[in-house]
C-alpha cells in the first residue's frame, strides 16, 4: 500500500470524519476494521520512560509475549481476561519444577518475527535481560522475584529458564503483562549504541516484533494502519486484515462517526455518550467494570485525618449513590455499601461496609478529636475533573452537614501524583490499577510501604506484619486466613474510601464480535470479528 492509499483510507478529520468510498466498499470492509479513540500512543515501546497507556494498544498487538491471560465469559456475553488462568501465546507449553523454583519454557519452534528470522531462546532471553535492565521494568519485576539476567538462562535453542530464589506465585503473571515484549534481539541491536545499549530510542519509534500484527503506516498522534501477519504461530489468526487506529479527540465525533457505520469502534466514551448510545439500535455498548478503582484517600499521618473515628465519620456521611450517578451515570460496579466486620471472601477490593448514615456520622464526630468539625482542603488534578468534580461538590455539601467544612483544590493535570508522593495534601479524589489479581500484592502496593501508592499513608502493625508474612506463603487455609484479616482491619480503620470500579465503555456497530477486556483497558484486535 502506497502513501496516497493509506491517506485516503484514513479519511478526514471532519464533523463526520467520513469514509472514503475505498473503505466503504462491502467487500474490502468486511476484512477491515476502523477504530477511533481519544488519544493517542506516544511510542512503539511498552515501558521507556515517558510511555503512556494508549502505547499499550500498539505493543499488545504488534509483541508476543511468553504467555497470556486466558479470557473466559463474565457471564454476560463479554469476554474478560482471566488472572488465574495463564495460557502459553510464544511458548508452546511451560512447566514448574518440583520446588517451584524454575520455570521452563518451550517456544514454538516454527515462530518467525515480522522480517522473517526465526525466533529463538536469545531473543527471549535478550527480551527478557532488557526488561531487568530498566528501573521502570525492574520495579515490575521485583515482584515476581527476577531481578538479576543471569536468572534467565538458555538451555537450548528453542527453551529458557528461568531460576527463582524462591518459589514465587507472582513470577508467572508478571510474564503476562505488558513489559516482557519478545522483541527480535538481532534487528533491535543493530540500532544500540554505546550510550543506548538496548536500542530503547530506536524502538521507540520502530518495532521489532513478531506478533499477529505488524505496522504498515504510521503518523504518530493521527493515525497507525496495522496489517496482520499471516506467519503469526501464537494463536488462531486474526479474522481483520487490517486495522485503521485513528486520533479523535472529540467525543461527539466519535459517536456521530460510529452512528453513521463511518467507524467500527469508538473507544474512551463519556458517561454522557453512552447513556445516549444505549438507545441507538445501529451501535451497542460494551461496558465493563474494570480493575481500576477510584476512591477517596486520607492521609492518616496528618491530623485531623489520623483520627479513625473522623475517617469512620467521613465514610457515614458520603452520599455514594448520588456520587455514583452524577460521576458515572451509574456506569461502573460500586465498592461502597456492603457488610461490615469480617468479609465473606478474599477478593479484594471489595465494598467496605460503609453507606450513607448521617447520624451515625454525626455521633461518630461528636466522640472524635474534633467535636465540633474542622476545616479542611479536597484536591483532585483536572485531568480527571468530569468525574471527579461532581465527586467533589457532593462530597462538601454531605460534610457540611457533620461540621465539616471543606475547600475544593483543583491541582493542574500532572501535579498530583509529585504532591502524592511528598504526602503533602491530607484529603482528595485519586484512582489507580492493580495488575496483578492476588489480594495481598493489592495490599502491599496500596497500603503498605511509603511510597506513594500507599494513598492513606497507612502504618497499623500488624496489617504491616501480615503484608509481609503472605508474600511467599504457600498453605492456602493460611494465606486465606491473614487475608481475611487484613481485610477485616482496612474495613474497620478505613485508610481509604474505595468509591467504584468505573466501567470501560466501548462503542461498536452490531457486527463486530468478540470483543474481550484485558487487564491494561487498551483494544485487543486479534480476537474480534465480524458476523
Amino acid at each position: 500500500m502506497n502513501r496516497r492509499d493509506f491517506l485516503a483510507l484514513s479519511g478526514a478529520f471532519g464533523a463526520g470524519i467520513m469514509l472514503p468510498v475505498k473503505w466503504a466498499n462491502a467487500q474490502s470492509r468486511a476484512k477491515s476494521l476502523r477504530v477511533l479513540s481519544e488519544g493517542a500512543p506516544n511510542s512503539f515501546d511498552s515501558f521507556s520512560v515517558g510511555v503512556n497507556r494508549n502505547a499499550i494498544q500498539i505493543t499488545w498487538n504488534v509483541y508476543d509475549r511468553l504467555v497470556r491471560f486466558a479470557y473466559k465469559d463474565r457471564g454476560d456475553g463479554t469476554a474478560y481476561y482471566d488472572y488465574f488462568d495463564i495460557e502459553p501465546e510464544l511458548a508452546e507449553s511451560y512447566e514448574f519444577s518440583d520446588d517451584r523454583k524454575s520455570l521452563t519454557f518451550r517456544l514454538r519452534k516454527d515462530a518467525v518475527f515480522h522480517d522473517g528470522t526465526p525466533v529463538t531462546a536469545e531473543d527471549v532471553k535478550w527480551s527478557l535481560d532488557r526488561v531487568v535492565a530498566s528501573p521502570i521494568g525492574l520495579a515490575q519485576f521485583k515482584t515476581g522475584s527476577m531481578t538479576d539476567p543471569e536468572q534467565f538462562v538458555i538451555v537450548d535453542e528453542h527453551t529458557l529458564r528461568i531460576d527463582l530464589p524462591q518459589p514465587d506465585r507472582f513470577a508467572l503473571p508478571n510474564l503476562a503483562l505488558t513489559y516482557p515484549i519478545i522483541v527480535n534481539s538481532k534487528l533491535a541491536m543493530q540500532h544500540a549504541t554505546e550510550a543506548d545499549p538496548w536500542a530503547s530510542e530506536w524502538l521507540k519509534n520502530n518495532t521489532a516484533a513478531g506478533g499477529a500484527y505488524k505496522i504498515a503506516r504510521a503518523n504518530i498522534g493521527e493515525r497507525i494502519l496495522y496489517e496482520r501477519f499471516d506467519d503469526w504461530k501464537s494463536g488462531p489468526l486474526p479474522a481483520f486484515e487490517q486495522v485503521l487506529w485513528q486520533t479523535v479527540p472529540a467525543p461527539e465525533s466519535r459517536v456521530a462517526a460510529l452512528v453513521k457505520g463511518d467507524a467500527d469502534i469508538a473507544q474512551d466514551l463519556p458517561p454522557k455518550d453512552v447513556i445516549e448510545l444505549l438507545n441507538n439500535d445501529q451501535v451497542k455498548v460494551v461496558g465493563v467494570p474494570t480493575s481500576t478503582f477510584q476512591f477517596i484517600g486520607m492521609n492518616n499521618q496528618l491530623a485531623p485525618f489520623d483520627d479513625l473515628k473522623v475517617r469512620q465519620a467521613i465514610a457515614y456521611a458520603l452520599p455514594y449513590e448520588a456520587m455514583f450517578q452524577a460521576a458515572l451515570f451509574g456506569r461502573g460496579e460500586p465498592l461502597f455499601g456492603g457488610t461490615p466486620g469480617a468479609p465473606e471472601s478474599t477478593k479484594f477490593p471489595q465494598p467496605l461496609g460503609y453507606s450513607t448514615d448521617l447520624e451515625k456520622a454525626k455521633q461518630l464526630m461528636a466522640e472524635s478529636s474534633h467535636p465540633d468539625g474542622f476545616d479542611t482542603t479536597f484536591s483532585f488534578e483536572l485531568s480527571v475533573a468530569t468525574v471527579a468534580e461532581p465527586v467533589a461538590l457532593l462530597l462538601q455539601e454531605a460534610l457540611g452537614e457533620i461540621g465539616i467544612r471543606v475547600a475544593i483544590n483543583k491541582v493542574p493535570a500532572g501535579q498530583l501524583g509529585t504532591l502524592l508522593q511528598e504526602k503533602k495534601i491530607p484529603f482528595y479524589f485519586e484512582g489507580s490499577t492493580s495488575y496483578l489479581a492476588d489480594p495481598d500484592y493489592f495490599f502491599r502496593i496500596f497500603y503498605y510501604g511509603d511510597t506513594r501508592w500507599n494513598f492513606g499513608a497507612y502504618q497499623n502493625p500488624e496489617f504491616i506484619s501480615l503484608v509481609e508474612k503472605t508474600r511467599y506463603e504457600t498453605d492456602q487455609d493460611v494465606y486465606d486466613a491473614d487475608v481475611k484479616r487484613m481485610i477485616e482491619l482496612v474495613k474497620e480503620e478505613i485508610p481509604i474510601i474505595l468509591l467504584w470500579h468505573p466501567s470501560l465503555d466501548t462503542g461498536m456497530l452490531t457486527s463486530i464480535e468478540n470483543y474481550s477486556y484485558t487487564f491494561h483497558r487498551q483494544l485487543d484486535y486479534r480476537p474480534l470479528t465480524r458476523s
